[in-house]
């Protein structure tokens, strides 16, 4: 490594590094480094150290004042994809401003760096592509996994993996290598939101092919030209990947992120028991979407054992979702999770997910479709006739099907419910299935409403909550997520709901206060970890306040660190 940190007991955020590289101990090579360069801030005496003279104008500015010049930067650009191209343009020259200026402004920016923007810029990922980030690993090439990875440090470089396959990405399908793009994204917003170190992270591309044929017939697209591979290709490419991952950077936790509906739950399944690793998609939109139903219960005065949810939309999310409610019924309960699993309705593109579908349905979906006797000759009940039936607490959309949920369904629902509670959750905004405003009207501002994107004035909805799990399992060291960890995190997260306090409020927190709230779950995910006998990191303090504050010293900081010579 080129680079060295002074050690420091408390907390990876090191307040001295030092620079040992001939490339970095000059003043050009230096400024080129995103991760060492300060700009206009550099101090006088590193100038000198440095040999920054001349190479910088000779006013000398703090962080805050270049954080000003470059959010009036960011303003003047004429669109959000500008916008996005621009932090872009930033993170290359300068990694602390451009975690400050978000940081900054963080519920200004949330859409552009995420949801819905980030989808534009993975969709046009080969056409405004200037730097390469991340691990580019492709399934030609599978001997040189290990080698690739290599270049990214040593075992104990790495903290957080996020991977994607790009087959099912933010609702916009398959974008094969620029699926790079969201493995990026996800961990911008792990080091904003829980204080994960940017160097201690690494995304992941698993470049399968693409489905997609425009991106096929265009020339300048930077995947492989050739369809999605299936099958023992696929499945040994996954396997020889984690197993090389696990081996280079054996502590790191890794974080699956929107692989295709056939493959994201088979592969969380197989790893899940053998290594500490999670899935954005079915376990990260679960817990967040349950906590946010559970506040909503609150308000609403309907018990677990009595709610009634219909999920429209039964892909990876929604079958995830249905997943965590069916296990959070039957621990609250005391029945089986069959039991529990019949308080939920799914339906799927041919309708209600039905057992008579046999060998269509996925496994996912197998354990909630329902008896065919039970829906009255057993035809393929639309949305609006499951509402009329099933009389639901709780409506959630994970189709991608803009605007499904019409007047005539949310009124529907209304009728037989006082407090509607509706999540349209699908990913972007064109995508969600009714407008926040819409909801509250046709249910005179009856309805309790969380989205999947920020959504004016509705803006919690969009907020990134999961990553205070993957914190926590990182700073454990837990060898597994186990379910109870999960559990942990969706109490930890319901607990912080405003609406709990006050239920005008929203059911989630606001996405200002979402690096303390990654603290709360992350302090419950490890007390967890603990006392399953997971956690393999010492001296974790037992308690409350103490484990906060080591958590939050152990949280990376958007700030400059001094720059010395050995």
């Amino acid at each position: 490594m080129s680079v060295r940190r002074k050690p420091h007991k408390a907390s990876p955020v090191l307040p001295t590094i030092l620079i040992y590289s001939s490339f970095y101990s000059q003043g050009e090579g230096l400024l080129q480094s995103s991760r060492f360069n300060k700009g206009t801030a550099f101090s006088e005496e590193e100038r000198t150290t440095f040999k920054l003279h001349g190479l910088l104008p000779p006013n000398r500015q703090s962080l805050d004042e270049q954080v000003k010049r470059a959010y009036q930067q960011y303003s003047s650009r004429q669109d959000d994809l500008a916008k996005n191209t621009f932090l872009a343009s930033m993170k290359a020259q300068n990694e602390v401003l451009y975690y400050r200026l978000l940081q900054t402004h963080l519920k200004e920016m949330f859409s552009v760096i995420y949801t819905p923007t980030e989808g534009d810029a993975i969709q046009n990922y080969s056409r405004l592509f200037r730097k390469p980030e991340g691990c580019f690993l492709n399934i030609k090439d599978q001997n040189m996994i290990e080698k690739s990875l290599a270049n990214f440090g040593n075992e104990e470089d790495i903290d957080y993996i996020v991977v994607s396959d790009g087959e099912e990405i933010l609702g916009i399908g398959d974008q094969g290598v620029g699926a790079i793009l969201i493995s990026v994204a996800k961990l911008v917003i792990t080091t904003l939101c829980a204080g994960i170190h940017p160097a201690r992270q690494l995304p992941v591309v698993l470049d399968c092919g693409t489905n997609n044929d425009e991106l096929l017939n265009d020339e300048l697209y930077l995947g492989l030209r050739q369809h999605r591979a299936r099958g023992k290709e696929y499945d040994d490419f996954v396997e020889r990947f984690v197993k090389s991952a696990r081996n280079r950077f054996p502590k790191a936790y890794i974080h699956f992120e929107d692989f295709g509906l056939h493959n994201a739950r088979r592969i969380l399944d197989k790893f899940q028991s053998q290594i500490p690793c999670f899935n954005d998609d079915i376990q990260g939109t679960g817990c967040v979407t349950l906590a946010a139903m559970m506040a909503a219960l609150h308000v609403s005065q309907v018990k677990m054992e009595d709610v009634r949810v219909v999920i429209f939309g039964s892909g990876t999310a929604g079958t995830g979702i249905a997943d965590q409610i069916a296990d959070t019924i039957a621990t609250e309960t005391g029945k089986p999770k069959s039991e529990a699993s019949k308080q939920i309705w799914c339906i799927d593109k041919s309708g209600l997910l039905l057992k008579s579908q046999g060998t269509d349905l996925t496994p996912a979906q197998i354990p909630f479709a329902r008896e065919d006797g039970d829906w009255q000759g057993g035809q393929h009940y639309d949305l609006l006739s499951v509402i009329q039936q099933a009389k639901p607490h709780v409506l959630i959309g994970t189709s991608t099907k803009p605007k499904a949920f019409t007047e005539e369904i949310i009124r529907e629902m209304a009728r037989h419910v006082d407090r509607p509670i509706v999540f349209p959750l699908s990913n972007p905004t064109r995508l969600h299935e009714a407008q926040p405003q819409d909801l509250y009207e046709w249910t005179d501002g009856k309805a309790l409403v969380a989205t999947g994107s920020p959504f004016p004035p509705v803006k919690y909805g969009g907020v990134e909550y999961d990553i205070g799990i993957g914190l926590g399992a990182v700073l454990s060291r837990s060898s597994l997520l186990s379910k109870k960890m999960l559990v942990a995190a969706v109490e930890a997260l319901k607990a912080q709901s405003p609406a709990l306090q006050d239920p005008s409020k929203p059911l989630l927190p606001d996405v200002e206060d979402v690096r303390e709230i990654s603290v709360d779950i992350a302090a419950g995910v490890i007390k967890c970890a603990v006392a399953e006998g997971l956690a393999q990191q010492e001296d974790i303090p037992s308690g409350d306040f103490e484990l906060k504050a080591w958590i939050r010293e152990r949280m990376w900081e958007a700030v400059y660190q001094p720059l010395v010579k050995p």
